[in-house]
C-alpha cells in the first residue's frame, strides 16, 4: 500500500484518534495489579525497539535505523483504537482467526490513514504498513512488543500477582523461538532489573 487509491476527504482527526490509545486497556482477561493501556505499552515498545536496533548495530555490526525502530514501535498497536485489544488466545486461536484479524487490522490502518492530509499520507503508510526493505527492523519491533509483555509479567509477579505466571512462561518461550541475538542480549543485560524494588534500583 504505497499510494492513496482509496482516498476520501479527510477530517484531520488522525492525531485526535491517536490520543485515544490511552483509553484502550491491555490484558482484559487477566486480573491486573495495575492497569496498562496501549499508549503506555507503545512507549515502552518504542524504547525497547530502539535499543534492540542499537544492540544490533553495536554488537553485531548491522546498520539499522534505531530511531525508525522506535517510531514504528510507537505506532505498532494504533489500530487497536478501532479494533480494541483482542486477547492473544483468541487472536491466534487458529489460522483462519489469525488471518481474519490481520485483515481487520489492515482495514483499521487504512481507516486511520484516511484521516490524514495528502502531504502526510505516504509518510504514515510506511509507519503503519511493513516495508519490504525494513523486514528485520519490523522483526525487532515484534520482539520489543513481546519483551514489553514479558516485562509486564515480571512486574505483576513482583507485585505478588500469580495470574501472569503462565503467560510469562509462554511469552518467554516465544522470545526464545524468535532466535534473535538482540533479544538474548536484552534479556541477559536488562531483564533482571525489572524484578528489583525502587530502593534496590
Amino acid at each position: 500500500m504505497d499510494k492513496r487509491d482509496d482516498y476520501k476527504d479527510y477530517d484531520s482527526s488522525f492525531f485526535a484518534m491517536m490520543s485515544r490509545m490511552k483509553y484502550i486497556n491491555r490484558w482484559a482477561l487477566m486480573r491486573n495489579s495495575y492497569p496498562e493501556n496501549i499508549s503506555e505499552h507503545s512507549l515502552e515498545v518504542g524504547m525497547i525497539a530502539h535499543v534492540l536496533a542499537l544492540i544490533s548495530n553495536k554488537q553485531y555490526g548491522n546498520h539499522l535505523n534505531a530511531e525508525r525502530a522506535a517510531l514504528i514501535g510507537l505506532y505498532h498497536d494504533c489500530t487497536e483504537i478501532i479494533t480494541g485489544d483482542m486477547p492473544t488466545p483468541i487472536k491466534y486461536y487458529n489460522t483462519d482467526t489469525k488471518e481474519a484479524y490481520k485483515n481487520v487490522e489492515m482495514q483499521a490502518a487504512r481507516e486511520l490513514l484516511s484521516m490524514l492530509p495528502d502531504y502526510l499520507y505516504e509518510e504514515y503508510v510506511s509507519i503503519l504498513f511493513p516495508q519490504e526493505e525494513e523486514e528485520y527492523l519490523w522483526k525487532l519491533v515484534k520482539a520489543a512488543d513481546r519483551l514489553s509483555a514479558y516485562i509486564k509479567c515480571l512486574e505483576e509477579e513482583k507485585a505478588g500477582n500469580r495470574e501472569f505466571t503462565s503467560a510469562k512462561s509462554a511469552i518467554y518461550a516465544k522470545l526464545k523461538d524468535m532466535d534473535l541475538p538482540e533479544v538474548r542480549v536484552f534479556l541477559n543485560d536488562f531483564s533482571g532489573a525489572y524484578k528489583k524494588t525502587l530502593d534496590e534500583l
